[in-house]
């Protein structure tokens, strides 16, 4: 599947609600609102500026730097 993401279920409800997103260099960014607004997070900040663990061998499998790059900009709380 082309510029797909294989996210555990906890993590691809944080990148859908913009709590966790993955820069066009494929690093993991975690939002600082996590602790702020459920006073939590600790789980997710170990990934932080961590690369993604597993990417598609084929680059036309792997998500766009475009898409990233949306959601970085529009989706992600910072």
């Amino acid at each position: 599947m082309a510029n797909g993401l294989l996210l555990r279920s906890d993590l691809h409800i944080l990148f859908d609600r913009g709590y966790v997103t993955v820069t066009p260099d494929c690093r993991v960014e975690v939002s600082k609102r996590i602790k702020v607004e459920y006073e939590n997070g600790r789980d997710y900040y170990k990934f932080h500026g961590n690369p993604l663990v597993v990417l598609p061998a084929s680059t036309s499998d792997r998500p766009r730097a475009d898409y990233l790059r949306w959601h970085n900009e529009e989706v992600f709380l910072g």
